[in-house]
């Protein structure tokens, strides 16, 4: 054994030591709240991930042996025009998405955090269409934004705006996916109602003797310490944002006008099990991964510049 490993040895072992009894049994409790979902991730998930990485470096239509062909699916990623175009469609959706909803859902929460009459029934209904059926959903948007008969049209005729064609427009199919989203706010909403309970009162009452305003409060003291669960529901809102499916095949199955809702998973779905490219599909959903991780790596890597942790700890 070397003197390096010797003395890191000792260094581990000092901090063992150092660590108080109270922080190991958090550590111990915290391990045992994941466990399920570790268990359920090493033998649900991990081995599906496998079988498709090495799916990627094959050509297979489900119905011969797959062959071996290297890195040709990956490189036919970059000359296949529908993938820059899904790609397209999916950043200009989360880029306009992820924000409004973010704003959407932090307000509605601000305002069911006042102690008003009737409050635990508006907090059930802004968060019932949350845990509507994704089909039920979509049915109903689908009759809200009807050219002819729907409720967004009437809207618009009423205050004397021009009809839209809404799905039938490729101007227009990609914002009515991002109005859609603003349906299902309620999981932020709830998650950001529960931070709003850890904000402390003495912080309010120490801004308003110092003479801040409404909005010097919510700047000073409210968003500093939301700022990790800004941080959360931004890392889960553009995560689900890359995820859209269910709504988009059940309303333009073939891409919309122009291709024009041809989301990412969309068009992995098309290829895997409508041309029955597995191999490719596989390649692309690798693509997929990566940028997802990357752009979680770069907001959990910017996180540390805005985002406040009470105990003075970054993460």
């Amino acid at each position: 054994m070397s003197v390096d490993t010797v003395a890191r040895t000792r260094r581990r072992a000092n901090v063992r030591r150092r660590m108080p009894r109270h922080r190991v049994r958090e550590a111990i409790d915290g391990y045992l709240f994941i466990a399920p979902w570790l268990v359920g991730f090493v033998f649900l998930v991990s081995g599906p991930m496998i079988a498709s990485l090495l799916m990627s470096f094959t050509e297979w239509d489900l119905l011969s042996s797959p062959r071996w062909i290297g890195l040709a699916n990956f490189q036919q990623l970059f000359s296949d025009p529908l993938v820059g175009k899904s790609l397209y469609n999916t950043a200009f959706f989360t880029f306009f998405s992820v924000p409004l909803n973010l704003a959407a859902a932090l307000g509605a929460a601000l305002l069911l955090n006042l102690r008003i009459r009737g409050r635990s029934v508006f907090r059930t209904a802004f968060y019932l269409p949350a845990i509507m059926p994704a089909v039920a959903n979509a049915i109903l948007w689908f009759w809200i934004l009807n050219p002819e008969v729907g409720l967004a049209n009437l809207l618009l005729r009423r205050f004397g705006l021009p009809e839209l064609r809404w799905l039938e427009d490729p101007a227009t199919a990609k914002p009515a996916f991002i109005l859609m989203t603003m349906w299902g706010i309620g999981n932020s909403m709830v998650i950001f109602l529960a931070g709003l309970q850890g904000v402390p009162q003495s912080l309010y009452d120490a801004a308003l003797v110092d003479g801040a305003g409404a909005w010097q409060r919510f700047r000073a003291v409210t968003l500093p310490m939301l700022s990790p669960v800004i941080l959360f529901n931004l890392v889960l809102g553009i995560i689900g944002s890359f995820q859209i499916f269910t709504s988009a095949y059940l309303l333009t199955q073939d891409g919309g006008p122009e291709q024009s809702t041809l989301f990412s998973v969309l068009y992995l779905y098309r290829l895997g099990f409508e041309q029955f490219r597995m191999g490719y599909a596989s390649a692309y959903a690798w693509l997929l991964f990566l940028v997802i991780m990357v752009f979680s790596l770069v907001q959990l890597g910017m996180s540390r510049r805005w985002v406040y942790y009470e105990g003075g700890d970054q993460r």
